[in-house]
């Protein structure tokens, strides 16, 4: 991966001084693919969906945040349960060769896919060469 496009920051859970709420703050775990021409960034946010997630973009600073309040399906009781409802937040620095204006999110069944396209000047070109 170039180490200018993005870069990840050790998983810690978020240092604030007050929440308006009670509720555990997880670390999602993400997967980070990059090819010439974008960044992918794929991750696990069991419980959200497009209206509980939001993502900040401020300076350099990408922040991915969620809330997943988990129900049991309709004529369904809940026997047993390993996730809980709670907050997501994950913040990662990009370097300047992404390109801020084409950022792309989706999520689907508690999957955030977020594109980061490369600007021009970063993907790599090949020169040509002429005689003389």
């Amino acid at each position: 991966m170039t180490e200018n496009a993005i870069t990840k920051r050790e998983p810690q859970a978020p240092t604030r001084p007050e929440r308006a709420q009670q509720t555990p703050v997880f670390v999602p775990r993400v997967d980070i693919r990059e090819s010439a021409a974008e960044v992918v960034l794929v991750a696990d946010l069991p419980g959200v969906d497009e209206t509980t997630v939001s993502i900040d973009l401020e300076g350099s600073e990408l922040t991915l945040r969620g809330r997943a309040v988990l129900k049991a399906p309709e004529g369904f009781a809940l026997t047993y349960q390993e996730y809980q409802s709670g907050d997501y937040e994950r913040v990662f620095t990009l370097g300047d060769t992404i390109d801020r204006n084409r950022i792309h999110a989706a999520v689907k069944d508690g999957v955030l896919r977020l594109t980061l396209p490369k600007a021009q000047e970063a993907q790599p070109r090949r020169i040509v060469v002429t005689a003389g």
